[in-house]
């Protein structure tokens, strides 16, 4: 049983002769529960503190558990999305491949189709324009044939005389010219017979 401050402060011991003195052995006692007493305050203070260190402990190591099943947890989890996003970049490689493969068929399709529709052209190009110069030249031949130049030779009898664009020109400079002349010569006898009247004469005139 361990002793407290107070069963030493009480404890009595027996007077005998010749024994330690009593008032020396009093005020060890009084120190001894005073030391005493302060190892069982420091006592109590470390048990505190213990307690309290190891309630940290197991709140520190209940967090270790919590992080260690987040970190599982957490791993899982990468590892599924990694494993997903594998799969799926290979759903996409392979999906891009069949599109790559069934554009490329479509371009080489179309690059095959316009080939021969431009060979068709050319070959109709070629065909026509054979047939277009056969036809150019059948017509030069019949404009070559002699038998035009007999048939457009005009008579001695139908050969008319053509003026020339300076004969042309010549006769109507000279019409008028004279038509100019016409008309001055008019104007000059209006202006006699005005004069002639203005001074009191009159014009002679022509009896039927």
């Amino acid at each position: 049983m361990v002793l407290t401050p107070l069963d030493i402060h009480n404890k009595e011991f027996p007077v005998k002769m010749r024994g330690y003195d009593q008032d020396e052995v009093n005020d060890y006692l009084d120190q001894i529960i005073k030391d005493y007493e302060m190892v069982l305050k420091e006592n109590r203070e470390l048990e505190k503190n213990l307690k309290f260190s190891e309630e940290k402990v197991t709140h520190y190591n209940n967090l270790q558990d919590a992080l260690n099943k987040s970190i599982i947890v957490a791993q899982d989890a990468a590892d599924r999305l990694k494993e997903n996003a594998v799969k799926e970049a290979e759903l996409i490689g392979l999906e891009a491949g069949k599109n790559a493969d069934r554009l490329l068929d479509e371009a080489v399709a179309k690059a095959k189709k316009i080939t021969t529709e431009t060979d068709e052209l050319r070959k109709q190009s070629r065909i026509f324009k054979q047939r277009l110069q056969l036809m150019i030249e059948s017509q030069l031949e019949m404009v070559k044939n002699e038998e035009w130049e007999d048939i457009l030779k005009p008579s001695q009898e139908e050969a008319l005389e053509i003026p020339t664009l300076k004969a042309l020109l010549s006769e109507m400079e000279e019409k008028n010219s004279h038509e100019e002349s016409t008309e001055l010569a008019t104007d000059e006898e209006v202006e006699n017979d005005e004069n002639q009247i203005a001074e009191g004469t009159t014009p002679a005139i022509e009896l039927p």
